[in-house]
Formats: structure tokens, sequence, C-alpha cells
């Protein structure tokens, strides 16, 4: 058995030349049937706990009939806070058919990418499944019903500086900043406009399940100590993290190709870091003027604050792909060039899947 670290790099390496690949391919379009509705939901599963399960057949039992399309992100398996997750997309799609997902497809590259790329590449994703509903969960409070409403209605939201702001109208329908799962919705509404997908009715707003925590869950599978969050987990889920931690593939958020990283930073020219995805000159100049480096640490040191509280994480992240800003675009323009199948209910969930979006390339993966 080769070790968790042989695993994530082999990991790394293939998706790298899989982003490569997608950037070279041109997207397939065609008609559109609508004999089948559509509900299509993206969560990391990282992991799948009882909150997105919640969510899950919240929005099944609205639309019995429908497929549910989870969007399982993605390449280089990182998440949007630059941290590597607890296991594979293959393993997060396992846990999602198993819980009750009909289908799981493969996101965009999330850890490599600025919140607003990722946020585009999703509504791209929506609007090339053609979804007719889309699940999410939030945090409520009074102020914002005003803006989930607005949302329903069709219209875009976007954040600003301490205000949240109808693109439209410019009316100003909340003062302050927004938690993370509330923000993700108003940021997808400004993508989906921007790409000009007509949302009018398609979101399942359900409220989040109280005493659940992502964070919590992840502390006590780095410690060992699974049994302490066995409340907060569907069984299901629970079986396929065991199965992968007995067979050495978690769990993987603690683990980094710390070699390629040091290499990259100590041997690259200064052309090629600031090439980088995300990387900004202030952290390409601390980095040329500091090098050599040992360790992780010291490379952490001298990258920039940034913008968020994880954009260190990010950085670590988009030096360990290696991928180029100017394929990223490339990337984005295209996406999703195809649409990767991760796992599926059955053979028959599977062609009724592929009769409703004949529209685009479709590829299941081994």
């Amino acid at each position: 058995m080769i070790s968790r670290e042989e695993f994530i790099v082999n990991i790394l390496k293939k998706d790298k030349e899989l982003i490569l690949r997608d950037v070279e391919k041109k997207p397939h379009f065609g008609d559109v049937r609508n004999d089948v509705k559509i509900i299509s939901d993206f969560t990391e599963y990282s992991p799948l706990h009882n909150g997105h399960l919640h969510c899950m057949m919240e929005a099944k039992k609205q639309v019995s009939d429908g497929i549910f399309t989870a969007i399982v992100p993605g390449p280089f398996e990182r998440s949007g806070r630059g941290l590597p997750y607890i296991m594979t997309r293959g393993a997060r799609a396992d846990a999602a058919i198993c819980v009750g997902a009909d289908i799981v497809v493969e996101g965009p590259p999330m850890g490599i990418m600025g919140s607003g790329q990722y946020s585009l590449c999703l509504a791209k994703m929506f609007k090339s499944l053609d979804a007719d509903y889309i699940p999410r969960g939030y945090k409520p409070f009074t102020e914002f019903n005003k803006i989930l409403q607005r949302i329903n209605q069709g219209f875009a939201v976007i954040p600003k500086p301490y205000k949240i702001v109808d693109l439209e109208s410019k009316e100003i329908l909340f003062y302050g900043k927004l938690d993370e799962d509330n923000y993700v919705i108003v940021s997808l509404s400004k993508s989906l406009k921007k790409i000009k997908f007509d949302f009018k009715d398609k979101f399942i707003f359900i409220k989040r399940v109280q005493g659940v925590s992502g964070t919590k869950i992840r502390e006590a599978i780095l410690t060992s100590n699974l049994k302490s969050v066995e409340d907060m987990l569907p069984t299901d889920s629970i079986k396929v993290l065991n199965k992968e931690i007995i067979n050495g593939k978690a769990p993987l958020n603690n683990i980094r190709d710390s070699k390629t990283i040091l290499q990259r930073v100590n041997e690259d020219s200064r052309e090629d870091i600031e090439r980088l995805a995300l990387i900004d000159n202030k952290t390409v100049n601390a980095l040329i003027l500091n090098r050599p480096f040992k360790n992780l640490d010291e490379i952490e040191n001298f990258i920039s604050q940034g913008f968020s509280r994880h954009y260190k994480q990010r950085i670590l992240s988009s030096i360990e792909a290696g991928i180029f800003k100017d394929t990223i675009h490339e990337y984005i323009e295209n996406y999703p060039s195809v649409i990767r199948i991760l796992n599926y209910k059955n053979n028959e969930v599977l062609k009724e899947f592929k009769k409703r979006i004949p529209h685009r390339r479709l590829e299941i993966c081994q």
C-alpha cells in the first residue's frame, strides 16, 4: 500500500493533466429535453454530514420526480479555503450516492481559483445542466428574508463592502457582512445573472439544521475521535469514511505535496512564480528575496495576508498545483468543456440523465 503522501502526489499529477486537457476542449451544445427535472446542488461533502443530508432530502421531497445532481469539487482536492479535503472527490461522491443523491458530477477546482472565479464556474455548471431547481442551505435572520425573496424573483443581489445591494434597482437590502453559506447564495445570484441564466423561482432555500459543525467533525477525524461526532453524520457517510481510512486514503486534510511546493518556490524563475494562479506581486517578491526555504511554515510566513483569512492556504495550493493564471482564464472560458460523472445511483438514472442533457459532452469517471 502506498503512503497517503504518495497517494496525494499521484492525484495532483493526474489532475494537472486533466485541467490542461480540458483547456484544449471546446464545449458541446445541442437541444435540451425538459421531460425530467434536474435538482442541482453544489456541496463539498468534506465530509457529508446531517446538514447536507437534510438539504438533499428536503429538496427531493419538494421535487419528488427530479434527478438530484450533486456538484462536488473538483481537481486538486483543495477547498475554497485552500485546504486539502478529508477524502477524494470519488469517495465524497460515493457517500453522496449512498445517502440519496442520484448523480454526482465533478465541480471546478476551488482551491486554485478566486471566489468570484469558482462562483462563475458553478453558475456555468448549473446552466450546462439546465438546472430546474437549486437547493441551498442558509442561516436565517430577519433581514435575510428580503434578500432571498429578491433572488427568487430572479434578481441578482451583490455583496459590496459591508452591505448587500440589488444589482438592478441599486437598493441596499442589508448593512453588514454575511456568514459563508449566506454569502455563497448572494454571490451565486450575481454569477448566474452575469451568464444570463434565468434563475427565477429555481432556488429552494432550506434553513440550516442546528447542532452540526463541519469544523468539529474535521477535528474529530484528525484526532481519531470520530465517535464524538457520530450524531452529526449519516451512518453511510461514516461507512465510506472508515473504508477510506482502512485503505490508507483518508484523512487527507493535513497532507500536501511539500516536496513540489519547496522545489517550485526555491528553484523556479520569478516569471514562472508570478504566472501562478492567485499569487500577488508582494508575495512573489518576498519569496524570491528570502529563498531557499526548508519547510512550508517558512514559506507561509512570507505569503501576504491577502483579502481573506484563507489566503495563505490558497496560495500554497496554487504553488502546489503549478497552474498558471492564463490557463485558469482559458479553463473558465470553456467551462465545463465536459461534464464528468463521478458516480450514479443506477443505470436507469444514468439513462434518464443522459436523455435530459444531450446538449453536453459527458464522461464517466472510472
